[in-house]
């Protein structure tokens, strides 16, 4: 079995894109590294260099701005490295450069490409999620969050990424019929210094036009303060308190900033959010929630 991990970067290091570990967490579980680096004006290029690993193949891009709106580009992006991936790998394993996999869980995806490899029925793997929000204390636990996504797909050319990249589809527009697997990807888009996390914001708001849909939380609740990012106006947060990725220790030992959260007050919109988050919780049952894929 011969697996190909690919993602897409630009502008990390002015970011604060936990790339490096990002990289590293999938590593031991795929043959080569496909890293579509996009022109950036800092020292990414140099920051996914120091990973130092032979499996990493770096192929460059130049970011079209015109698909900046609605975040496009992020699909176009990991096209190019999924297209740049190994004609003869049996499964494609695609990370964003926000998200990091747990060590922990590395026997148990590597089983599920195994098991599956056979079956063509089974044409991607889906995972579960954690949205880390402000702090890598905290995970953001509201139903605006998608809890599971495809991450492990089949290496076929005519799987596409779909609108912002959150996911895919065939070319066709149809759904993956996929497995969900016991696994989770740990997303970190939300846990940075409040001041990064304004710049971040500042360059959505300017670019996309919108949120993306691996940002969703609402901006017009979570207004700016004078320190940077405020992230107080979350609606449910939950503690974590599991372990991180060996590969996060540091940035998680690092954290020294104020959140302002406080995870025992709740911010629901609305009775609906209310309802929703109450059945999710008391009985498991997630009624409406976007599914971009079919289940197996």
């Amino acid at each position: 079995m011969k697996v190909s991990g690919f993602t897409f970067v630009r502008n990390a290091v002015k970011y604060g894109y936990p790339v490096v570990e990002s990289i590293s967490s999938i590593l031991p579980l795929v043959d080569e590294m496909i890293v579509c680096l996009g022109d950036s004006d800092d020292e990414t290029r140099e920051l996914i260099g120091s990973i130092g690993s032979e499996k990493i193949r770096i192929i460059e891009s130049v970011w079209d701005i015109r698909l900046w709106k609605d975040a496009g580009v992020l699909a176009v992006e990991t096209n190019k490295a999924l297209d740049a991936t190994a004609t003869d790998s049996d499964w494609l394993f695609y990370i964003q450069a926000d998200e990091v996999v747990h060590e922990k869980y590395h026997a148990v995806i590597k089983a599920a490409m195994q098991e599956f490899l056979p079956d063509p029925r089974v044409e991607g793997l889906v995972f579960l999620y954690h949205h880390f929000y402000g702090s890598y204390r905290f995970i953001a636990d509201g139903r605006k969050w998608y809890s599971r996504e495809l991450r492990v797909i089949r290496n076929d050319k005519s799987i596409r990424s779909y609108r912002d990249a959150q996911g895919f589809r065939w070319k066709n527009g149809k759904k993956l019929a996929a497995k969900e697997i016991d696994a989770y990807v740990f997303h970190y888009g939300w846990v940075r210094d409040p001041g990064t996390m304004q710049n971040i914001n500042s360059l959505i708001s300017v670019n996309y036009g919108r949120l993306t849909n691996r940002m969703k939380t609402d901006l017009d609740e979570l207004k700016t303060i004078d320190k940077g990012f405020n992230y107080a106006g979350i609606d449910v947060v939950v503690p974590f308190n599991g372990t991180h990725p060996l590969v996060m220790k540091k940035r998680v030992d690092s954290e020294n900033w104020e959140t302002g959260i406080d995870p025992g007050k709740k911010k629901f919109r609305n009775l609906k959010h209310v309802l929703l988050y109450f059945l999710w919780k008391r009985f498991g049952w997630r009624p409406f929630e976007y599914r971009n894929y079919i289940r197996i």
